[in-house]
């Protein structure tokens, strides 16, 4: 799968390591940054890089690590299109996905390891949102709502 990926400098080696065993495993990994530690960056940065990119459709997923993963989640949600959900356990790795249709995963490089950001990846990645299930896709349709009615097209998301 064709994905992004980006961190601050917490989870600078977590992303370096997942680059390159999720690019042998046979991914397309698209890299955003950081490409180097640098101790001063700042994580909505790299949530915004990476949620730009999948809204302008250069992968379907993205993958964003920090210290905690508390940080670039709420910074990508803020992004119209963006249902970023922190993992640290592989149920809710693929479960956000397939019922919720999850498109960032994110991860706390101060919480996990990286064989447990291993087998997060692998669930996130290989996860499919199952909208066939009425209850799914009503569920689905209500986020999808929520979205609409607080965002401004300005790029804020004060309610209208």
């Amino acid at each position: 799968m064709k994905f992004v990926i980006a961190s601050d400098h917490a989870g600078f080696a977590l992303k370096e390591e997942m680059r390159e065993y999720l690019s042998q495993a046979g991914h397309e990994v698209i890299d955003l940054g950081a490409y180097t530690y640098e101790s001063l960056d700042d994580y909505p940065d790299f949530a915004e890089k990476v949620g730009d990119a999948i809204r302008r459709g250069d992968a379907p997923r993205g993958i964003l690590i920090c210290g905690s993963g508390v940080g670039v989640c709420v910074a990508a949600n803020k992004m119209t299109g963006i249902r970023a959900g922190i993992c640290h356990d592989t149920y809710s790795a693929h479960q956000g996905v397939e019922h919720d249709d999850m498109n960032v995963l994110v991860m706390g490089a101060r919480i996990i390891g990286s064989a447990v950001a291993k087998e997060l990846a692998d669930a996130f990645l290989g996860a499919k949102f199952e909208a066939t299930e009425e209850r799914l896709l009503r569920r689905f349709k209500k986020v999808l709502a929520i979205e609409a009615k607080y965002q401004c097209g300005d790029g804020s998301n004060s309610p209208a």
